[in-house]
């Protein structure tokens, strides 16, 4: 099993979730997060006064799969997250030693 975690531009999560979805995607955890990388923020003129805007709001997604669907879920959030532009996001692949769905003690693979 793997835990997926990409980090999006807000604006893309529609369409992430509606690519992922596609591919039998059905499940996964969404946070509101800030962040940021090579592009260190920005600058933006409040009331005619610039401020250092460092911390950007991302969206960060994750989900546990198969490790057979691992190539094909990073494909999906790839091609529909993508812009061209600075700021994209990563993904991040985890391994998961264990699994349990707390409701009905399902275990592994089947718990996702």
């Amino acid at each position: 099993m793997k835990l997926i975690s990409a980090i999006i531009k807000p604006f893309k999560l529609e369409d992430v979730k509606d690519s992922l979805s596609k591919i039998g995607i059905d499940g996964m955890t969404i946070m509101e997060v800030k962040g940021f990388g090579r592009q260190k923020g920005h600058t933006e003129l409040y009331r005619g006064t610039e401020y250092n805007v460092d911390f950007l709001p991302k969206i960060k997604i994750e989900i546990a799969v198969h490790s057979d669907q691992v190539d094909s879920v990073i494909n999906s959030i790839t091609t529909s997250a993508h812009t061209g532009k600075i700021g994209d996001g990563k993904i991040f692949v985890y391994d998961v030693s264990n699994a349990v769905r707390i409701r009905t003690g399902e275990k592994d693979l089947e718990a996702i």
